[in-house]
């Protein structure tokens, strides 16, 4: 990276950090629990960690303290923001880096102009950083690296206390007894504005049938309260063991704390290939194997779903057509099972042209269809207008670029904003012209199902 060409833009950007030296140290470690090095940073870290493990769980990432952090609040220029800073910071590393590189982590929010009241406090639109101590573990090998940006000439002395601490961090993640964390008790379940997301349903439906758009997204709002605060760690514990097969992302800010368990890929870029997934279209999974196959085959064959998906898919499609050269789509969709739902799946992949990136791609394909709604733009604003909340970072892109600019973001869906004692939930379905508010209503529930799984709320139709 540091013999690449930038434009005079890009050399503004490299001004900015001109006189900085991004110090980074590599070590090979036995394998430990990645929980563990993130509860490791409990007391001197809190509000400054950040966790992430692909679907596949052939990478997990975690990131304690913060040795530099970026945000952007222009709607119009985040994502290139976070790119020219990103690439003009790694471009003043100093040593190389063979077996792993620096990460940057972190997320942006769904809708930078939504103006409601945001329980969102401490996220700003875009928010990443890089980590001070970051643990790596792909396959069977781990790495924890120490990040030092800093405009110090002699910072000799200041490298060798992360260093010592780094030591520190490993052995309490090495020799401390895995935790078993009690699901949390809810003390209370509230639907935040639900007559006015029925209502909502019927308005856009209304718009829909006017040949306005095509279709729309809306999301409603669940608020639990815990008897007592929930810690970061026991909410990556319990999504861990409830959704196996989900990517898995925590984001503090502060006393706040992002994590899902999402299903949904939005695209990752290895060596320049490019991979999205489409999903788009849901159903419950059965009680039996028989019911779960003919649950799944009615989804296949329904015409709302399908449609639904195919949005999804011309969209990705076009965007990969824009972006990468030698782009692959499969003609149908098949079936992804995770524990509470069966999705539509579709995966699209491509070879990244010149001068295309993993954060441009970001940037083109944030919202999907399956979470904004179809055209984009038209869609986003009567989500504005309509929609009884503001999602914050909720069905938006969660992930983490490296300095090559290899990564990985996903759709942060099934989710959930923890506050102390609260969490926010978040759910939405796609409205179409045929669309009831019942039927969202009872699609929301589903879509809630996983994180209520997770954070110990009974569904609403459960005792």
């Amino acid at each position: 990276m540091n013999s690449q060409s930038y434009s005079s833009t890009e050399q503004m950007e490299a001004n900015r950090f001109r006189g900085y030296r991004f110090y980074t140290e590599t070590i090979e470690v036995s394998t430990m629990s990645a929980l563990a090095f993130f509860e490791a940073g409990q007391e001197q870290y809190e509000g400054k960690r950040m966790f992430w493990q692909n679907r596949e769980k052939s990478f997990t990432m975690v990131g304690l303290g913060h040795a530099y952090v970026l945000t952007a609040d222009d709607y119009k220029g985040r994502f290139s923001s976070i790119q020219k800073d990103w690439k003009a910071l790694s471009s003043q590393l100093v040593n190389e880096e063979t077996a792993v590189q620096p990460v940057l982590f972190g997320g942006f929010s769904f809708d930078p102009l939504n103006d409601q009241p945001s329980e969102w406090r401490n996220f700003p639109q875009a928010y990443f950083a890089v980590p001070t101590f970051q643990l790596i573990i792909k396959g069977e090998q781990a790495y924890v690296s120490v990040h030092l940006i800093t405009k110090q000439p002699n910072s000799f002395m200041d490298f060798e206390v992360l260093r010592k601490e780094r030591d520190r961090l490993i052995h309490g993640a090495q020799v401390s007894e895995p935790k078993v964390y009690q699901k949390p008790q809810v003390s209370e379940k509230k639907e935040l504005k639900k007559d006015e997301y029925m209502r909502s349903i019927g308005k856009v439906t209304d718009v829909i049938r006017a040949g306005e758009v095509d279709k729309v997204v809306i999301a409603r709002a669940l608020e639990l309260r815990f008897k007592e605060a929930l810690a970061p760690a026991s909410a990556l514990y319990q999504a861990a063991n409830e959704q196996p097969e989900s990517f898995l992302f925590g984001l503090e800010a502060g006393e706040q704390f992002f994590f899902g368990a999402t299903p949904e890929r939005l695209v990752k870029v290895e060596q320049q290939r490019a991979l999205s997934t489409c999903l788009a279209g849901s159903t419950p999974r059965g009680q039996s194997v028989e019911q779960d196959e003919a649950l799944g085959q009615a989804l296949l064959n329904d015409s709302k779903n399908r449609s639904e998906h195919q949005y999804v898919v011309q969209m990705i499609g076009d965007v990969f057509e824009e972006h990468c050269s030698d782009p692959r789509i499969p003609q149908n969709p098949k079936l992804m099972k995770i524990r509470d739902i069966q999705h539509l799946y579709t995966p699209v992949e491509g070879k990244l042209k010149k001068g295309s990136s993993l954060l441009d791609l970001v940037e083109a394909l944030h919202p999907t269809p399956a979470l904004g709604g179809e055209p984009k733009l038209q869609a986003l604003s009567l989500i504005r207008s309509y929609e009884p909340l503001n999602r914050g970072y909720y069905a938006a892109p969660i992930g983490w670029i490296d300095a090559k600019g290899d990564g990985e973001f996903a759709v942060a869906i099934r989710s959930a904003l923890l506050d102390g004692d609260k969490a926010y939930l978040f759910a939405g379905g796609g409205i179409v012209a045929d669309s009831t508010p019942e039927a969202e209503y009872d699609e929301t529930w589903v879509k809630f199902r996983p994180m209520l799984r997770v954070l110990g709320g009974n569904l609403h139709d459960e005792s």
